[in-house]
């Protein structure tokens, strides 16, 4: 077996010494400061790259000032270990570590990102971190444009990408190839196609609550979800927040409901309105000791999978859009270039029900905004304050034109037909004019 040479190998340089100790063995940079010689090793074995290594230091070592040299050559070691081979797997377990990384609130937002940087992992191949370009993130963006997925669903997958190569950019030359705003997609290549999440009509949330009354529609929990239903059509708030409610924040003698919103951290206060006062007087029934106003399904919502992430929410939304399928509503529809369906209907249409409803009652709207706890720069800019009594007559018009016998506007156009075309006097036509015309 031949024997490893342990003859010295010396280069002189400009200032300083390259050298190694054997053959085949490690690189060091021999220098001089204050007198004093000094050496670091540049963990490197192949010559040419040694040298490179070690002219970029010559100009640190001519400093006359030990701390500085020190600080340069720490930095330096850095950057030589940051420019060694990383996969994007190893990429993805720094990135997970990094103190500047996301940290999403929940395990499903938190496997969703995985997710996203595992399927361009795929798209991209077994590659280094560093070979990831701009040109193979533009090829990615249309590989996503083709792959039927909404323009929102593109560029929040681009976002969580280019998030991932900022936090990581130094690993990168520090540049980002997912930076340019050319791979975002516009949301105007999807306004002819789109589909928005509709209101309901009067008519449909009366015959929602026919279903919900009626024994022959059977759906789980279902005493339940007439309750959480009536909370959306009554106060306009998200499914989660109707049904986590907990019956500390139902005041049933101020007749005051407070909801602190799980999407904003919004803090609403909402008069209960005559109709939802019933419901929730029969949900006292099975109170007892449970602390949600909807325990059962409140269980339920909170249900999670193996690896911890939230399915409860989607079983309770089934619930829900089969409700709403039941009064003859089809709750999404295709659309033209993605492989997914549209939502069109679904619990959400109650809170744009409540403001449609709002509007037409000429509510202001800075009340309705202080009752949905939307956010808006405008109506925080020039309204100050809302007060109770203003809510609660917002809360009382709309309880009076949803009651389940108040007449539609198809009717009431009828109605007025109908007197004008009459065969009764004029004083007695005119007397129903009036009261029709009150009642408007």
């Amino acid at each position: 077996m031949k024997k490893k040479s342990t003859q010295q190998e010396t280069v002189s340089l400009d200032s300083g010494t390259l050298y190694r100790k054997t053959s085949g063995g490690t690189w060091y940079y021999r220098f001089q400061i204050n007198g004093r010689r000094k050496a670091v090793s540049l963990k490197l074995k192949d010559k040419d790259k040694a040298l490179e290594a070690a002219k970029k230091l010559v100009p640190i070592t001519q400093s006359d000032n030990a701390e500085v040299i020190a600080a340069h050559v720490k930095v330096f070691r850095k950057i030589e270990k940051k420019q060694a081979p990383l996969s994007l797997e190893k990429a993805w377990e720094l990135y997970c570590k990094h103190p500047e990384r996301n940290n999403p609130s929940t395990v499903h937002e938190q496997l969703a990102i995985r997710r996203i940087y595992d399927e361009f992992c795929r798209f991209a191949g077994m590659i280094d971190f560093s070979e990831v370009t701009q040109a193979l993130a533009e090829d990615y963006a249309t590989h996503l444009k083709k792959s039927g997925i909404s323009v929102s669903t593109h560029n929040r997958k681009l976002k969580r990408l280019r998030k991932i190569f900022e936090v990581l950019k130094e690993y990168h030359d520090n540049t980002n190839p997912f930076e340019a705003s050319t791979l975002r997609r516009k949301a105007r290549e999807e306004q002819e196609n789109y589909v928005g999440r509709k209101a309901f009509t009067r008519e449909q949330e009366q015959e929602i609550r026919r279903v919900l009354d009626d024994p022959k529609y059977r759906v789980l929990n279902k005493h339940e979800i007439r309750v959480i239903f009536y909370l959306g059509m009554f106060t306009g708030q998200r499914l989660k927040d109707c049904v986590m409610l907990r019956w500390e924040k139902v005041n049933m003698d101020r007749r005051i409901i407070q909801v602190k919103q799980f999407k904003t951290g919004k803090e609403v206060s909402i008069p209960i309105a005559n109709q939802l006062y019933e419901v929730l007087q029969n949900a006292l029934l099975w109170k007892a000791d449970q602390e949600q106003v909807c325990p059962l399904t409140a269980e339920r919502y909170k249900r999670t999978d193996a690896k911890g992430k939230n399915i409860g929410n989607q079983l309770v939304n089934v619930d829900v859009l089969r409700i709403v399928r039941w009064i003859g509503l089809a709750t999404s529809v295709k659309m033209k270039g993605r492989k997914k369906k549209a939502v069109q209907y679904g619990f959400h249409s109650l809170r744009h029900s409540f403001a449609s409803f709002a509007a037409e009652a000429g509510i202001p709207k800075a009340v309705l905004l202080s009752i949905l706890g939307a956010e808006s720069e405008i109506v925080d800019k020039f309204y100050t304050h809302v007060g109770e009594t203003a809510q609660n007559e917002a809360i009382a018009v709309l309880d009076e034109t949803m009651r389940p016998d108040a007449k539609t506007e198809k009717q009431k156009n009828a109605e007025l037909l109908e007197i004008l075309n009459g065969t009764e006097t004029p004083e007695k036509r005119i007397e129903r004019l009036q009261q029709l015309l009150k009642n408007r």
